[in-house]
């Protein structure tokens, strides 16, 4: 590339799908289908990129936008997807910026799709930070464990723990049925996901949020009901992203902890995930101290350090995204709103 572009301008959703299709970086969170989720949660989106000569996309955003008290915050949510020419990626950040000012924001905050280990992610980093934007902690998980989705079904199940291997042969022993959902499970799912929270201790999206996602993501989710003897006893849902799939959203009910239903359902998540051409499987997010070599210590102080632990037993590899990065627009404003920014 020679650093010859168009002027950042909006895109139409089709073409923008089909960019991220074909990004290295692409990830279900750049998809204008979960800008139309977010919708539900108070954003709005707005899919912009840069065009070389030919008129071919070559950089771009998912930026969404969410307006408080007059003014805003724009997030995009694993994104940019940048180009790897220094000038386009400094147009492109200008260009954010820019649309962000123009919407009143606080702040813009960009959190690539790219792993700490990725040798672009120390050069984005400097080209970054020489654009005045600071480094921060991600909205999205920083830290998660990635099954590799290669070889066959039998692949997948060799790469477990002992342990899970048996508590997905004892729940269908014991008569646990994996089902996909529809709309008409919604009602089941969520009051399996109020009684998980309640236990736990997390919040969840409000009831309308997850049939909105079943209804916009179309094809690309799953809805996982675990059921015994007729009842439910886990649920969750999964999403398929450009390369990756990803488990969203679960829970479980007391007797589903017995039963190993959730156990299950990722069972059967995982060889939809790789039947469909993912080339991984995000478990999404455990303890952030997991990226110190020597945190599992202060990892076991973590509230999810029992999820990772459940997690751990599919067999994944632990990855560490690169982090966030704020292009501070309204200063004086800025340090009260990101504390109150919601994901």
């Amino acid at each position: 590339m020679n650093g010859s572009t168009s002027r950042l301008s909006p895109v139409d959703a089709s073409d923008w799908d089909a960019f991220v299709a074909a990004h290295p970086q692409g990830h279900l969170l750049q998809l204008s289908s979960w800008g139309q989720l977010k919708a539900a949660a108070g954003w709005s989106s707005s899919l912009l990129g840069l065009r070389d000569h030919a008129g071919q996309l070559v950089a771009g955003a998912q930026v969404l936008v969410r307006r408080r008290f007059g003014v805003a915050a724009a997030y995009t949510p694993r994104g940019p997807l940048f180009s790897g020419d220094a000038a386009i990626d400094q147009q492109l950040v200008r260009g954010l910026v820019a649309h962000a000012k123009r919407q009143l924001a606080v702040f813009l905050r960009l959190e690539p799709n790219l792993m700490r280990s990725d040798a672009a992610a120390s050069v984005l980093d400097a080209r970054l930070r020489a654009q005045r934007l600071l480094p921060v902690a991600p909205i999205q998980p920083a830290v998660s464990l990635h099954v590799p989705l290669s070889g066959t079904p039998d692949t997948l199940l060799r790469g477990m723990s002992k342990g899970h291997r048996a508590d997905i042969r004892r729940a269908e022993r014991d008569g646990v049925v994996v089902r996909v959902g529809t709309a008409d499970d919604l009602g089941s799912f969520y009051q399996i996901m109020q009684a998980t929270a309640a236990r736990a201790e997390f919040g969840i999206h409000a009831a309308d949020y997850y049939a909105t996602a079943l209804r916009v993501l179309g094809p690309r989710v799953r809805l996982w009901l675990a059921e015994r003897e007729g009842e439910p006893h886990a649920a969750a849902f999964t999403a398929l992203g450009p390369h990756t799939a990803a488990y969203l959203y679960s829970g479980s009910t007391t007797a589903g902890l017995r039963s190993g239903a959730q156990h299950a359902i990722q069972w059967a998540a995982l060889q939809w995930a790789q039947a469909s051409g993912a080339h991984e499987y995000d478990l999404w997010g455990v303890p952030a101290a997991l990226a110190d070599p020597a945190g599992d210590a202060a990892a076991q102080q973590d509230p999810l350090y029992g999820v990772y632990r459940f997690k751990r037993g599919f067999g994944g590899q632990l990855v560490c995204y690169m982090g966030a990065y704020d292009a501070v627009l309204l200063a004086p404003l800025y340090h009260w709103w990101r504390h109150r920014m919601a994901g």
